[in-house]
């Protein structure tokens, strides 16, 4: 029996340690998204923008997990080869 991952994710989130780890990831996976959407409206694969940015796939892929946030100098340049600019912005906590 197969378990839909959202019902599943509604147990996990009962537990406070999982929910506490959850949230605090939260930002980091927002970012991959972000970054994902973003290469995909622009119709390039992960080697694409490898290309773009004078490196490899597998590092397009790191920057995409969500697992290794890059700095700020490396989304600079992965958001120019998606035609893209970074916009850093501070919002009340």
């Amino acid at each position: 029996m197969t378990i839909p991952f959202e019902k599943l994710k509604k147990e996990w989130m009962k537990d406070p340690a999982f929910r506490a780890e959850y949230d605090r990831l939260k930002p980091e996976f927002a970012l991959a998204l972000a970054l994902i959407k973003a290469r995909t409206k622009a119709g390039l694969t992960q080697a694409d923008v490898a290309r773009k940015m004078r490196t490899t796939q597998s590092v397009v892929a790191r920057i995409e997990s969500g697992s290794n946030p890059p700095n700020l100098k490396t989304l600079e340049r992965y958001a120019s080869a998606v035609g893209r600019r970074i916009e850093v912005k501070l919002v009340a906590a």
